[in-house]
């Protein structure tokens, strides 16, 4: 099966791409291969930080969907992103140079693109 968590990564940051965040896509790509690594840059670049907070949120949203599946196969997608957005406010985690309007389409979009290949992947199973 295809990692939910680099599909919807991935497809979030497609829709993201602005003119002031072109390269968004590589800087997921860059986020997704340092996903696994044990260390923390002490500082993050503002395109690095947005690419990074996809990912983050792209794997929160997948750990949120596999453990509400442990009680209900298909959990709603509300349900999923109710759960997410109050794990967020719970971590302390660095904010990239976005408006709040904008983080929370970062947010929106990439659980959305993140239950999508969830789901997906479930079907074709």
């Amino acid at each position: 099966m295809a990692d939910p968590v680099e599909l919807g990564a991935r497809a979030a940051a497609k829709r993201l791409i602005t003119p002031h965040a072109p390269a968004l896509s590589t800087d997921v790509e860059v986020a997704l291969h340092t996903r696994d690594t044990t260390t923390r840059p002490d500082q993050y670049v503002d395109p690095i930080s947005l690419g990074a907070l996809i990912v983050s949120i792209a794997s929160l949203t997948w750990t949120v969907y596999t453990d509400l599946r442990k009680n209900n196969p298909t959990p709603p997608p509300d349900a999923v992103t109710r759960r997410v957005r109050v794990q967020l406010d719970r971590l302390d985690t660095p904010q990239p140079g976005v408006s709040p309007a904008e983080r929370e389409r970062c947010i929106d979009i990439t659980i959305e693109e993140t239950l999508n290949n969830a789901q997906n992947g479930d079907e074709s199973t």
